[in-house]
């Protein structure tokens, strides 16, 4: 326990609190995550039945509240101007995804990650585009876009998820085994993190079976990949095409733009995020606000304590595993979406289903 942890329990105790503290090893820090300094909050530590907090982080918090906790409505005109700036600069109805047509046999393609990169496409890749748009005629009026926070555990959200017209879900996460309850089972599209294939099922380089099977919960969803974002992506997403093929799952495999992605890090450049990339849930949002009439936002908070409350959250609703590299600013692309979410663009939801 921090020595100031220490006396604040000391000092509690000798005035007989009749509450049971249980204290971490460290202080529940919001940006613990964030690998942020403690040292401007020396001798600041607020004790709460669940841990200490660091005052200048509950200070945080506080401000998120007086933001939020206004009644929301949308503003249609907020929105509509939003969304028509998103399509002039980045059109993500007809770029976001690769297709047969934006990107025609024998034209190159550069990676959104790494500039110098180019690939010819050839007709093994070629094939595998989508012949068509597959948001070409489509109109959705709401939408739920759902990030992995663990702010969703025990949010009881499922059934509000699932109620939404379209949902959008972010690298392949779990949706049994309990989990239900708290982020529903409908997908309609799902992104997936090349480092899963790596990681998880041996780059798809022996029994591709189990990785088949995992599919099964997203249905006949769109599974968005990025296979040219970064070089090391390429042969690994062409092998997860070729076995959801092979193996005929209905789910329909589906390759980011990255002229798209490259727009879209523009456009956010221009409203004053300056991160070294946009996290998958940002550009999620992005694409939801060009097909959707009505957004709403699940599992997006990003610091370490619960908005209500204070008891400490895992990283994910399903691990604590915390991000190999801070590649993303997401307290600041939470800043944006809340300011998104008092002008009425779309809805930010916090807390339990009543959020």
């Amino acid at each position: 326990m921090p020595q100031s942890c220490q006396k604040f329990a000391k000092a509690a105790s000798e005035r007989k609190h009749n509450l049971s503290y249980r204290f971490p090893e460290k202080p529940l820090c919001l940006c613990h995550h964030q690998k942020y300094s403690h040292a401007s909050c020396t001798g600041m530590i607020l004790l709460t039945v669940f841990g200490c907090v660091c005052v200048c982080h509950r200070e945080i918090i506080d401000k998120v509240h007086q933001r939020y906790n206004q009644t929301w409505k949308k503003n249609e005109k907020n929105y509509l101007k939003f969304r028509d700036n998103l399509r002039v600069n980045c059109n993500g109805f007809d770029n976001a995804i690769i297709t047969q047509n934006n990107t025609p046999l024998g034209s190159n393609i550069v990676y959104s990650g790494e500039r110098k990169r180019t690939l010819q496409v050839k007709w093994d890749y070629f094939d595998l585009f989508s012949k068509e748009n597959p948001f070409s005629n489509k109109k959705w009026d709401t939408c739920s876009v759902v990030g992995n926070g663990g702010i969703l555990s025990e949010s009881s959200c499922g059934k509000m998820i699932d109620s939404a017209d379209f949902v959008i879900r972010c690298n392949l996460p779990p949706l049994e085994n309990g989990y239900e309850k708290d982020v529903g089972i409908k997908t309609s599209l799902v992104t997936a993190n090349p480092t899963i294939f790596f990681n998880k099922y041996g780059s798809l380089a022996g029994r591709r079976l189990p990785f088949v099977e995992s599919l099964r919960k997203y249905g006949n969803s769109l599974l968005l990949l990025p296979a040219f974002s970064f070089g090391m992506s390429t042969a690994v997403c062409q092998r997860v095409a070729y076995t959801i093929q092979d193996f005929k799952s209905p789910i329909q495999p589906v390759f980011f733009n990255p002229q798209y992605l490259d727009s879209l890090a523009q456009f956010w450049r221009s409203e004053g995020l300056k991160e070294v990339r946009l996290s998958t849930g940002l550009i999620m949002v992005s694409m939801a606000l060009e097909l959707c009439e009505n957004v709403h936002l699940y599992g997006f908070w990003p610091f370490s304590n619960h908005p209500y409350g204070l008891y400490n959250l895992t990283n994910h609703y399903f691990d604590d595993v915390p991000p190999q590299a801070i590649v993303h600013s997401m307290p600041a692309e939470f800043d944006r979406l809340l300011q998104l979410h008092t002008e009425g663009v779309l809805r930010l939801h916090l807390g339990d289903w009543n959020g």
